[in-house]
């Protein structure tokens, strides 16, 4: 599959684009109109710059508002036209994107507009360029994408045909089976896009909120299926209008850009196999086979089973240590060669660092998951454009594979075991005795701050590399403004990572969002009532919550009392409850203890509001 990107999709100028599209792999790129309007280089410049850093320039965007106008507007329009056909000869493109008219048009007619686009198309014609006429979702007389092939098919001239564009179509909820019935000769460009199903103008939609393939809600590998069935082999190019990546880094919202285009290719793959004919035996080469445009998969891999270990870095670790000694878990020792410790609960493994943690606060700095085989798990991410952990290791120690995810947290895959335990705890603690804990615990969900320019990219990266799966977002209403959160899991729960896009800091410069990592209990009231006699410092919940809570659930008196005595929060839904309290906070740094009963799958959400509060009052009066 050939990959391409519109200018318009990045931040920086022209030139800077153009480098970090060449750093990311692109293949080729959609230059927008302003980014070449507005920049020093000449086109003869911008085309000796893409021949040197391997670009194809695919598509020169948009002319608008050309069809269904008077003939006066029309010889005005010909005329625009004629100087960018002469200013594409200049850069060596032969594509121009032409949208359907959304501002000038006063004639509904598809003779009419037909005649007009044909004088386009022989205009054109004589340039040696090709016109590919897109549908937009809001054009005024034209805004479907099998209406606009209908009048490239009145058209009828070789270098008139159009483009699929998956916002203009899938906003509208327009069926994309139709698009294998298409000439795929007469398809001359493809645009990819997705984005969250919202309530609101689709204008304002397009413009502001698409973001790029896997980081919204749209069935982008179907809309692809269809496309390869058509026959199309050209580029299948990004332009995502998003207010967010035209202020982040050009070169990482690229890398982001180019890994969506390899899971789109990869999902793209796989429902084209899934859709195949028995007769051809339903895989993914059968399907690969089968049509013009080949599609590149991805070492294939299996969601993890579980969490292997959460690691805490700071550089002053007495506070964390005496922390988790309150909640019960023991200390495993020392790593033989390195200045990181173990503390265990059960199979509840945390890792507190001491690494290269100059004057750093207690912050979250790597997970571990268990995968079934941590080096091709490794080399699907490598292939997804993550950035590879290095990690020093010693002989007979073990060898970790990891990659940074967008926030900076390092992620190692490791090898599971049927047991739950993991063979590099015994490079901790040699000597020690390890006496049997009270608890048994396991990591239950960790919960991430993500920076707001790097949410849509971190939903992204879990789905693509680590296979989790996005569920529905919510907002959660705190003081200092709604916090999204974005949970992402495996199926069967066994991984629950949760991203949050915390609200802006203060001006104070205080963080007004921590992280944590959460631990579940199978007796979370014994647990507590523990924890409480090692002075552990719950964080305290006020008595309003605990009226708030007898209305809506009318508990047991003597249970009810129980939870507000240790600062218990609880919820219940129908297939079961939810138990759990919460540590006070060092650094950006707490802890959550959990208890599921029954089939309950969520995360006590109502009574998130109540621990931001307490959080945000704690830490204003410090």
């Amino acid at each position: 599959m050939r990959t391409g990107i519109a200018t318009v999709c990045l931040s920086g100028t022209l030139k800077e684009k153009m480098q970090a599209c060449a750093i990311a792999g692109f293949d080729g790129i959609e230059i927008f109109e302003q980014d070449l309007v507005t920049s020093p280089l000449s086109p003869e410049d911008v085309r000796r710059m893409a021949a040197d850093l391997g670009l194809g320039l695919d598509l020169y965007q948009p002319f608008r508002d050309f069809e269904g106008v008077t003939p006066d507007l029309l010889k005005a329009n010909l005329r625009r036209a004629e100087a960018k056909f002469t200013l594409m000869s200049r850069l060596g493109m032969d594509t121009i994107l032409v949208c359907s008219n959304v501002a000038t048009a006063t004639i509904d007619d598809d003779e009419l507009r037909a005649s007009q686009l044909s004088e386009l198309a022989e205009l054109a014609g004589d340039h040696g360029i090709r016109v590919a006429y897109e549908a937009l979702a809001w054009g005024k007389h034209v805004n479907d994408y099998e209406h606009a092939y209908r009048l490239a098919e009145m058209v009828d001239h070789p270098n008139f045909g159009t483009c699929l564009d998956s916002f203009h179509i899938l906003s509208r909820d327009w069926d994309t089976a139709p698009i294998e019935t298409i000439n795929a000769e007469k398809i001359f460009f493809v645009q990819v896009a997705d984005a969250p199903k919202l309530s609101m103008d689709v204008l304002s939609w397009s413009r502001h909120y698409r973001v790029f393939p896997g980081e919204g809600q749209f069935e982008l590998a179907k809309f692809m299926g269809h496309v390869v069935r058509a026959g199309y082999t050209g580029p299948v190019s990004l332009e995502v209008f998003n207010d967010v990546f035209r202020q982040s880094d050009v070169e990482r919202t690229a890398v982001d850009a180019m890994r969506s285009l390899i899971w789109l290719e990869e999902q793209s793959a796989k429902w084209l196999a899934s859709t195949a004919p028995e007769a051809e035996g339903g895989t993914v080469a059968a399907s690969r086979r089968r049509y013009p445009m080949e599609l590149a998969t991805l070492p294939k891999v299996n969601e993890p089973a579980g969490f292997n270990f959460a690691e805490v870095k700071a550089e002053d670790t007495a506070q964390l240590e005496k922390l988790l000694s309150q909640l019960g878990f023991g200390f495993e020792g020392r790593h033989r060669t390195k200045d990181v410790q173990l503390w265990t609960m059960g199979q509840a493994r945390v890792i507190i660092n001491e690494q290269a943690a100059s004057h750093a606060e207690p912050a979250i700095a790597a997970l571990g998951f268990d995968v079934d085989s941590p080096v091709i798990a490794s080399a699907r991410a490598q292939q997804l454009k993550a950035p590879v952990v290095a990690r020093k290791v010693q002989a007979d120690e073990e060898v970790f594979q990891g990659i940074c995810a967008p926030d900076s947290t390092e992620i190692f895959l490791c090898q599971g075991s049927p047991d739950g335990t993991a063979a590099w705890t015994r490079e901790f603690g040699e000597g020690l005795e390890h006496p049997r804990q009270p608890q048994n615990a396991v990591i239950d969900h960790v919960n991430l701050a993500q920076p707001w320019q790097h949410f849509d990219e971190a939903v992204l990266f879990y789905t693509s590399a680590l296979a989790l799966e996005p569920q529905p977002f919510a907002e959660v209403p705190s003081p200092s403004g709604l916090v999204r959160s974005q949970v992402m899991q495996t199926s069967d729960g066994a991984v629950r990572l949760v991203l949050n896009l915390a609200p802006a800091q203060q001006a104070s410069g205080h963080k007004t969002y921590q992280e944590h990592i959460a631990f579940a209990v199978e007796d979370l009231v014994s647990a507590a009532r523990a924890a409480r006699g090692r002075g552990l410092e719950f964080l305290q919940i006020p008595a309003n919550y605990y009226e708030d809570l007898d209305a809506r659930f009318d508990l047991d008196p003597a249970f009810l009392a129980t939870l507000q005595e240790l600062n218990l929060l609880y919820d219940r839904d129908a297939d079961g409850e939810f138990l759990h309290f919460y540590t006070a906070t060092i650094g950006s740094v707490f802890f959550e203890m959990v208890e599921r009963r029954g089939n309950y799958d969520g995360y006590g959400a109502p009574n998130a509001p109540v621990r931001h509060a307490v959080q945000y009052d704690s830490l204003h009066r410090i």
